[in-house]
């Protein structure tokens, strides 16, 4: 956890990233609308380059796309030359993160357009904090695979080159959206809703905590806040160990499992850190449509009181909370999404305005 960063968020409403349209003035009207406090870039999944497996792994040493599959071969015979080429580059920029703005670890507007339309409306805003996100290390390499459809995060060799590629990317958010207000950056990490199944019994916590840390480290040197999103239930324990500063979370439907590590979640708020509340749901549009910001609120307000104990009650908790949704909202209707947006906002302006 860093302390280069000062943000205190104070219950203000903030969102996870996609979003169901294909045009990005009309995606970044909605963010302004809604979270004018904290806006964030917008990722519009109908553009291929902009989903998960796809968004930040360009010019990455032994990668192949075409428009149906995704996967790494190590063994091409221009491999060696470009791994060389990429570690050069990532020791000169690692040293240095100024100078990422002008590097291989840029993300082109091809695969991001989004932070470029943020940026330049950044120019006529003043907003407390804005942020950004990447696709986490565990996420991507459980779901890249080689020819021979064996995952990436098995292959030594790959997994550090696309861990690196993740940190210098992420860093290169921070410096590309430095400003007066601080940087976030969340790594988003929905496989780690996996942990503990009998697909990944053999991966190491400590391997993944390394990797983590590795992303979270960049994003601090370059003076970002670090968080981390699942969206769904995972080992806590272990998130809140890896030094991040905000912990982003499906408060609607896992509270009960983040609640069973009270204790290490009052540790973490006293290092410092925020907890993005994902109390507005996503995943189901019935329970969309059937909540109100009322509700919502409500349904908060229970969690918080579950929470306060020791060092925090309440209002020590409202000043380190975030109020986002429990995930993006790039898969619902457009109509379920902007309701999703409107209810993030009402459910956070009820909830500070409740002293």
């Amino acid at each position: 956890m860093t302390n280069q960063t000062e943000f205190t968020p104070r219950g203000r409403a903030l969102l996870i990233g996609s979003l169901p349209v294909d045009n990005y003035d009309q995606a970044l009207r909605m963010i302004m609308t809604h979270t004018p406090e904290i806006p964030l870039w917008p990722q519009l999944p109908s553009n291929p380059l902009e989903r998960m497996l796809n968004q930040f792994v360009e010019d990455l040493p032994g990668l192949f796309e075409t428009e149906d599959s995704t996967w790494f071969d190590l063994g091409t015979p221009d491999f060696e030359a470009e791994q060389l080429t990429f570690y050069e580059e990532y020791l000169r920029v690692s040293e240095e993160h100024s100078q990422l703005l002008n590097s291989r670890f840029a993300i082109s507007d091809k695969r991001a357009k989004g932070i470029y339309a943020l940026r330049e409306s950044l120019r006529h805003a003043s907003p407390a904090a804005v942020k950004g996100q990447i696709t986490g290390p565990f996420t991507l390499l459980t779901g890249l695979h080689d020819k021979d459809h064996r995952l990436g995060y098995y292959n030594p060799e790959f997994r550090d080159i696309a861990v690196k590629n993740l940190a210098m990317k992420a860093a290169w958010q921070v410096e590309f959206l430095r400003g007066s207000q601080p940087v976030i950056i969340f790594i988003d990490e929905p496989a780690l809703a996996g942990l503990g199944s009998s697909a990944f019994i053999s991966i190491a916590q400590e391997d993944i905590a390394q990797d983590l840390k590795e992303v979270i480290g960049a994003i601090q040197q370059s003076g970002g806040l670090a968080g981390i999103h699942v969206c769904a239930n995972t080992d806590w324990s272990l998130l809140l160990s890896v030094g991040l500063d905000i912990l982003s979370f499906d408060a609607y439907g896992y509270f009960d499992r983040l609640i069973a590590c009270k204790s290490d979640v009052h540790a973490f708020l006293d290092k410092g850190g925020i907890i993005a509340w994902g109390i507005v749901p996503t995943a189901n549009e019935k329970l969309i449509t059937e909540e109100t910001a009322a509700s919502l609120a409500r349904r908060w307000e229970n969690q918080v009181e579950q929470l306060c104990g020791g060092n925090w009650n309440r209002s020590a908790i409202l000043e380190r909370s975030l109020i986002t949704p429990s995930c993006g909202t790039g898969a619902l209707p457009l109509a379920a999404a902007e309701t999703v947006l409107r209810l993030t906002e009402e459910t956070s302006k009820i909830i500070t305005n409740n002293k």
